[in-house]
């Protein structure tokens, strides 16, 4: 295919351990007055860094990402202008496995994209009388080696100090024991854009202790669950290894690794005799306690500064925060925000830690709506949907397990679900671009993903029962349920095809007003169809006389917040519901599947002190428990710690995992009073809701078109509420026992009377 570039993708000759460095020395042209612009793209097969005379050209981390590499490869670009030389300019490249080529997810696989290494760049130079000098990777670059030994996401980086030698970034170098490189056979044309942002180091964190485990090992508490990596100042005789073992938690005092599998998230430092400084660039942890073994003078001589953890994260913008009255509730709402930090991490990941951090669809498919409040996801779930698109036209319509897709490459259990359309999961196609679309009202999210939407329906619509429900094929349905067994987490209490059934309405639904949004009358028509099909089918099949097949609670909540049920039918649901949450001592009884609706259906049928009592609740299950386990993270079980201090004995327990934090979507909402009435806030809802002996809360959140903030207190039997609405923006006020009240932008302060108070 043609291409716009000047360049190859190359690779080096040898690749001196899987972290080759590449340069290439070339003066500019002369004769062309000052240099006006420079702008450097590049790229890798794998992940790549690059300087520019000897300075890095950026502050991002593991470039390009990762993306489906089968059909695209993503590019950086950024103006280089302040850093060319006169004279001679020396331009260079270090790689590093990455996702390319590194280990990927629990079967152990490595190059599941390819098995070389490749480095792209093109400088582009562009002089005061319009002439532009292009400087490209070709076959007269050389490589050679570094200091990096080896380097793997799982299982961390191992950095030799003595071999460490700035001069190959100088121009002048002599080059004794580099190698050649050659062309790869990469079609260009897959080049693209960053749509999203950079992955960077977004903050630093300090240690709060340095002990000793009974065992006498060596133990660093950085008082966060987080992901990233130590940064590490040394000083020591050549020669001599320093070596870091991370883990999210400890057992019993003891660094707890089970939960990594196979990951060994083990970073290794080989001395030079003088000062030291270690950043790990090339890998990734997901930790708060790192064990450190051969430190130079033992643990007493670990000092102030010598450690310190580097926060790894795309680079996303905050905009959501929210406070209350209640320090527990305040916890849980960092804990989500830390959880969303570490695993949306250039793709919407399940966990940081072990060998998986795979772009799970169901995850991302909860938890949406609360990530759109907390950070600016827009152009990052964008790019990840070009991605799902791409991997679901390769599957035939269906959308997989995980974007991108390396379970496809993987030799799986026979008991693994084949290919196929899976309910919650499959509907990320619909659930996420519509969330973006009600978050930021940018309807390029809907045009760009609609066909994907599309095809997943017609691809469920294939499936239906002759009844017009989904009741056949395996499903993962209300995954980690509670009371499922550790080892089988989706036989949850919700029968699997009903929440299938569900979820696909839901999809429905979504697929009929985004047509309506971009004024394409047909499809509005077919889904709309759809989703009376199964609206049909679901009553036909599954509700008796209120009862709704398998009478969980998450079936009940999703058949309330997705509009299946009106009528004596959502009366009997709304009561039902309540009930089931009262039998369960209002602790949690749903997972993936239901754990997002729960307290919204709750709130939505009147049962709004059952939400609360839900919410607040401290034994386990229940969102607190965690909390009041020391939890700075969502935990991906309810119990992923025991009472006793023992880790869940399930085989996947990981202890960052944001999906179940969705219920903040509602505190922001509900608690908060914090809502869009219309697609990107254009018209705000203020409707806090007080309950569960809170006394005040604050809310805010930068809007496309400004600050929105509520806070709200209540004393003397008054509810008090101080809402901002930005310029460009409405607001209802919709207080207790006043009626709805609609307001511009500024700032307005309301007082009513609660009843009972």
């Amino acid at each position: 295919m043609t291409h716009p570039w000047n360049a190859l993708m190359i690779a080096p000759d040898d690749e001196f351990g899987g972290a080759p460095l590449l340069r290439r020395e070339v003066a500019l042209d002369t004769g062309h007055g000052e240099v006006v612009q420079a702008t450097l793209r590049y790229s890798a097969l794998g992940v790549v860094e690059a300087w520019l005379n000897g300075r890095p050209v950026s502050e991002d981390l593991l470039t390009p990402g990762w993306s489906s590499y089968e059909w695209r490869v993503r590019f950086a670009e950024t103006d280089v202008t302040a850093l060319v030389a006169d004279g001679a300019n020396v331009l260079g490249l270090a790689l590093g496995n990455g996702w390319y080529r590194g280990r990927l997810g629990w079967a152990g696989n490595r190059d599941v994209y390819g098995a070389e290494l490749g480095a792209f760049a093109e400088l582009r130079v562009r002089f005061a009388d319009g002439h532009e000098q292009v400087i490209g990777t070709d076959a007269s670059w050389s490589a050679g080696p570094g200091a990096t030994l080896a380097n793997d996401l799982y299982d961390g980086q191992a950095i030799d100090a003595r071999l460490r030698d700035d001069a190959w970034l100088a121009a002048g170098f002599d080059g004794a024991g580099w190698v050649g490189v050659h062309e790869l056979d990469v079609d260009l044309a897959k080049l693209e854009p960053y749509i999203g942002p950079p992955v960077r180091r977004v903050q630093e964190v300090a240690p709060v202790s340095v002990t000793s485990s009974p065992s006498g090992a060596v133990l660093v508490d950085f008082g966060q669950n987080l992901v990233g990596f130590v940064r590490v100042a040394v000083r020591g005789e050549a020669g001599a290894e320093v070596v870091l073992r991370h883990a999210e938690v400890l057992e019993h005092d003891e660094l707890g690794t089970r939960p990594l599998r196979s990951a060994l998230a083990t970073d290794r430092y080989l001395l030079s005799g003088g000062d030291d400084v270690f950043e790990p660039t090339l890998t990734f942890h997901g930790f708060r306690y790192v064990e450190v073994t051969g430190w130079p003078g033992g643990a007493d001589a670990i000092g102030d500064g010598a450690l310190a953890a580097v926060v790894v994260s795309s680079d996303l913008r905050r905009i959501g925060r929210m406070e209350t009255s209640d320090p527990l509730l305040d916890r849980l709402h960092e804990n989500a925000v830390w959880g969303m930090r570490g695993n949306f991490l250039d793709v919407p990941t399940d966990c940081p830690q072990r060998d998986e951090r795979l772009g799970w669809t169901g995850d991302i498919a909860a938890f949406a709506p609360s990530a759109a409040f907390l950070f600016d996801v827009q152009d990052f779930l964008r790019d990840w949907l070009v991605d799902l698109d791409l991997e679901q036209r390769h599957h035939d319509g269906i959308v997989p397990l995980v974007v991108p897709d390396v379970i496809k490459y993987f030799d799986v259990p026979p008991e693994f679900p084949k290919p196929e359309a899976m309910a919650v999961w499959s509907d990320a196609a619909a659930w996420v671009p519509w969330a973006v679309y009600e978050a930021y009202g940018d309807e390029r999210v809907l045009r760009e993903a609609f066909p994907a939407m599309a095809a997943h329906l017609r691809r469920v619509r294939g499936l239906l029962d002759p009844s017009g429900v989904w009741g056949q094929g395996m499903q993962l349905g209300d995954w980690l349920d509670p009371d499922a067994p550790p080892e089988a987490p989706h036989e949850a209490k919700a029968d699997g095809h009903v929440v299938a059934t569900l979820a696909a309405y839901k999809s429905a639904t979504i697929a009929v007003d985004a047509a309506r949004v971009l004024g394409d009358a047909d499809a509005e028509a077919e889904f709309a169809a759809l989703a009376e099909t199964l609206r049909a089918g679901f009553h036909a099949e599954y509700v008796r006389e209120g009862v709704i097949h398998s009478d969980a609670s998450a079936v009940y909540a999703l058949a309330i917040v997705t509009g299946m049920v009106d009528g004596a039918d959502l009366e009997f649901a709304g009561r039902r519901l309540a009930e089931l949450v009262d039998e369960s001592g209002y602790r949690i009884s749903t997972g993936f599947a239901g754990t997002p609706f729960v307290t919204d259906a709750l709130t939505a049928t009147g049962h709004l002190d059952a939400a609360y009592r839900l919410l607040l609740q401290t034994e386990c299950p229940s969102w607190l428990y965690p909390v009041t386990m020391g939890a700075t993270t969502i935990w991906e079980r309810w119990d992923s710690m025991l009472p006793d201090g023992t880790i869940n004995p399930g085989e996947m327990t990981s202890f960052n995992h944001y999906a179940l934090g969705a219920v903040v979507d509602w505190m922001h909402r509900v608690v908060g009073g914090l809502a869009p009435l219309a697609p990107g806030y254009a018209r705000i809802l203020v409707a806090p809701r007080p309950g569960g002996g809170l006394t005040w809360a604050q809310t805010s959140l930068e809007t496309p078109r400004g600050l929105a903030r509520v806070r709200w207190d209540v004393a003397d039997g008054a509810l008090r509420v101080v809402a901002t609405v930005p310029e460009g923006a409405e607001a209802v006020l919709r207080l207790p026992g006043a009626p709805d009240e609609t307001v511009g932008a500024g700032v307005h302060e309301r007082s009513v009377a609660l009843a009972g108070e």
